[in-house]
């Protein structure tokens, strides 16, 4: 493979998350969220409560960055964040019924997501399913040594 620019998996990538990422602005501006904070609701939207741990691995994101937008979240009313009673390391994320109702808000915005981009559903569908393998950990983990 050449270093050629546009020959680049990862600039492919990059630049195509980046499309992505913009078009969900607007549509997330009337909800009062970025696109990170969005992704955090919608793991606690599949699950509620959860620890910071627990959302930290399902959206590959560390504590440096997830604590502050959970402080962010929890100023708009939308998650509590409580210290576990057995254990006050773990901290439990929990919708309030302000960020519940923020899904009803919110479920139009796949829809229009998928309408900015000339995917047919089997193509979307095969592309995610790709994308899941390159960040599949195990592969990633053993590739470079």
């Amino acid at each position: 493979m050449s270093l050629k620019l546009d020959h680049q998996l990862c600039f492919a990538l990059y630049s195509a998350s980046r499309q992505v990422i913009q078009r969900y602005t607007p549509l997330l501006k009337p909800l009062q969220l970025t696109y990170t904070q969005y992704i955090t609701m919608l793991a606690l939207w599949e699950e509620h409560p959860q620890t910071v741990k627990e959302l930290g691995n399902k959206l590959a994101l560390d504590s440096g960055t997830l604590t502050p937008l959970l402080k962010k979240l929890a100023s708009l009313g939308y998650i509590t964040r409580e210290r576990g009673v057995d254990d006050e390391r773990l901290v439990l994320i929990e919708l309030t019924p302000k960020g519940l109702s923020l899904r009803e808000q919110a479920k139009e915005i796949p829809k229009k997501i998928a309408s900015c981009f000339p995917l047919s559903l089997e193509a979307a569908t095969e592309l995610s399913r790709l994308l899941t393998l390159i960040r599949q950990e195990e592969q990633t983990q053993t590739c470079l040594k």
